[in-house]
């Protein structure tokens, strides 16, 4: 029997685009400050929680999944003039305590708790930027999960705040000048002053011991309010450079303005700076710079990466690690040599190359995953990775660049024995032919067809790979497997992979995903009432169109901060970054056919039959406004011949993930996992 749902009124609003009327009668839910809406969130949240409290593996997981989440973790440490800054959490701490170390076997010193600025654990340090001498430490404070933050500054001797203080910052960076004197960073106008939200952001420079309302100037675009700029100031101090962005296109410009008696060909522009590549034809990543000769990762004529150098003295540019069948994802200069960064079928390696571009080794990692992060400059030797895979918890690699030899540098074990488990990657066939890895974790002794949880995401040129996850291990230890898919969309492939999935070929993401949930059943490792797709943000939207395209393939389906309306997404915070990968309905009339075809909130069928659901949003989240998530439930609730439960779990002091305590973390993993193994069996 259809479960007993709060009541959701509707109303009589309806749009017009390009002469085609479509109605939206779940619009009062965009205003998510009205008295109406804050009672029917309130009604969704007892439910969801009387609903999911209820279940039977709940209150078991979460048990199991604080003992696993229980481990020391620690990031690559960032150093300085012998100075190393780095964070760790012991375990259950919600927020991990960013520390210092003089030399690699100092004793930690605490710099920052962020576990003492809250009583709930919602407040989180999300970025740190160092200066040249390790003497300051710029950082980025977010509540709530929200995007935008504020930016502090304290002494690293210390661990005293200088009383530097920036409010309002929004994807915003540091970067110092080379006597610590200040620093450039980006931000956008406060509502007050008169723009569109989200658009003009400008570049400012910030003198410590000032206050930000004597911060200057440095550059703006009011012709083209979209750009978006990240400052970065080359090592040698030579240059100020911007990294020139439009929205979540992957194209990118690179602008320079000389900070010494360096020239640049050309001429500059009112701000002083010279637009070296302004033409938006591909991605152009600084990597390093030699005088005037810059070190650029690239995909032009290259759509899976080259390493290249452009003179901005002359205009003359020169290839120097071609293109290769691999993916180059990423390049670091440490030791004065390149760090070349690869993704093979959706798993990394690592290359040396001399600044010339010579070959100098691969560098060995201890198995099939990801390079979640790594750190050095120039001037050090040491090479330092976080190593993770779907089996192997997050740990420091400390690589020598000059001797060769790769160290153990921090690593901890969750209390699971890792042998029980195998990973596998199989390929599934699409059907123009293509092949799909999909990563296949279990018990190595499970016995099949078994639940399954099939993951994707599938957009935006971001890369699916291999990563740990304590929840996903409590879930396989239930008989569960873990399936993570490599669809269109993302950067797995290179840009061509990456454009085969969006704008108009958004519906090629979706097909492939099916593909792969019908592949895994093909494989014998699960079947069609045993199967679950889970995805978050754009992977919400991932697994909400698929639930409603193939009902028929899915036993139980997870949607994460979802993206469901595609025709008004870009009205909302955020929402205006995303139309070089979506499009946009309102404005361009070519746009809006494919966008409606596959819109969730706009695709539920009246007389549908659905799978049970389970909607996540959180209250916070100004990245995917959690009227996305609001409206498509109140669309499937409505839903008269469907019987099973469309739950809409709403978190309360946390956004779109960022930040997130351990403890919440913890929670709504438990509440997740156990829907999965109630309607997939376990």
């Amino acid at each position: 029997m259809k479960p007993e749902y709060p009541d959701t009124p509707t109303v009589d609003t309806t749009d017009d685009y390009h002469g085609t009327t479509v109605p939206d009668p779940y619009r009062w839910l965009e205003d998510l400050s009205a008295p109406a809406t804050e009672s029917w969130v309130a009604e969704q949240s007892a439910f969801a929680a009387t609903y999911l409290g209820g279940l039977e593996a709940r209150t078991r997981l979460a048990g199991r999944m604080a003992e696993l989440w229980n481990f020391p973790r620690w990031s690559v440490p960032a150093h300085r003039n012998g100075v190393y800054v780095f964070h760790n959490n012991d375990g259950l701490a919600d927020q991990p305590t960013y520390f210092r170390m003089h030399g690699l076997e100092g004793e930690p010193e605490v710099l920052v708790d962020p576990n003492t600025l809250s009583d709930d654990g919602a407040v989180a340090v999300i970025d740190v930027f160092l200066d040249r001498a390790g003497e300051k430490m710029a950082f980025t404070v977010a509540e709530a999960g929200s995007d935008v933050m504020t930016m502090r500054v304290l002494d690293i001797a210390t661990g005293a705040s200088t009383g530097d203080v920036i409010d309002g910052v929004r994807f915003a960076n540091a970067a110092w000048l080379p006597d610590g004197s200040g620093f450039y960073y980006p931000k956008y106008p406060a509502d007050d002053e008169g723009f569109t939200p989200n658009t003009n952001q400008r570049v400012w420079f910030h003198r410590l011991g000032t206050g930000s309302a004597e911060d200057v100037l440095i550059y703006d675009r009011p012709d083209a309010p979209s750009l978006g700029f990240a400052p970065h100031v080359t090592e040698d101090g030579d240059y100020l450079i911007l990294a020139v962005w439009d929205g979540t296109a992957s194209e990118t410009r690179l602008y320079v303005r000389p900070l010494t008696e360096s020239t640049v060909a050309g001429e500059p522009d009112a701000h002083g700076f010279y637009r070296v590549l302004d033409e938006f034809d591909a991605a152009y990543d600084f990597v390093h710079n030699v005088g005037s000769s810059f070190i650029l990762r690239t995909n032009r004529d290259a759509p899976k990466g080259k390493v290249a150098r452009l003179d901005v003295s002359s205009g003359t540019w020169e290839d120097l690690i071609s293109e290769v069948d691999d993916t180059l994802e990423f390049v670091a200069c440490v030791g004065d040599r390149l760090v070349l960064g690869y993704l093979r079928d959706a798993h990394h390696g690592l290359v040396l190359h001399e600044l010339d571009g010579g070959y100098v080794r691969d560098i060995e990692l201890p198995s099939l995953g990801s390079v979640a992060a790594l750190s050095g400059r120039s001037a050090d030797d040491d090479l330092f990775v976080d190593f993770q895979s779907f089996l192997d918890p997050p740990s420091v690699l400390r690589h020598g660049i000059r001797s060769g030899e790769t160290a153990l540098f921090r690593s901890a074990t969750p209390a699971f024995d890792r042998n029980r488990f195998v990973t596998e990657q199989v390929f599934v066939t699409a059907d123009d032919g293509t092949a799909l890895p999909v990563f296949v974790t279990r018990l190595a002794d499970l016995e099949t067809p078994a639940p399954t949880i099939l993951y994707g995401y599938g957009g935006f040129d971001i890369s699916v790979t291999p990563m740990f996850s304590p929840a996903r291990i409590a879930f396989m230890e239930e008989g569960g497997v873990f399936a993570s898919a490599v669809i269109r969309g993302g950067g797995e492939y290179g840009e061509e992979w990456h454009r085969a999935g969006m704008l108009g070929n958004k519906q090629r993401v979706f097909d492939d995903f099916v593909q792969c949930g019908e592949g895994l059943i093909d494989l014998g490792i699960t079947s069609a009432s045993r199967l679950g797709i889970y995805g978050g943000s754009n992977g919400g939207l991932l697994t909400a169109a698929c639930l409603l395209q193939r009902p028929d393939l899915f036993g139980a389906v997870g949607s994460a901060v979802p993206v469901t309306d595609m025709l008004r997404f870009q009205n909302f915070t955020a929402g205006v970054y995303w139309t070089p990968e979506y499009g946009n309905a309102e404005l361009d009339p070519d746009h809006f056919p494919f966008l409606l075809a596959y819109s969730p909130l706009h695709n539920v069928d009246p007389a549908g039959v659905y799978p049970p659901v389970l909607i996540t949003t959180a209250e916070s989240d100004d990245r995917v406004v959690p009227s996305h998530a609001y409206k498509f439930a109140a669309a499937l609730q409505a839903v008269p011949t469907n019987g099973s439960p469309v739950i809409l779990r709403i978190e309360r002091r946390a956004g779109h993930g960022l930040g997130k305590p351990t403890s919440k973390l913890i929670e709504e993993a438990a509440d997740l996992y156990a829907f999965f193994l109630a309607h997939l069996g376990g």
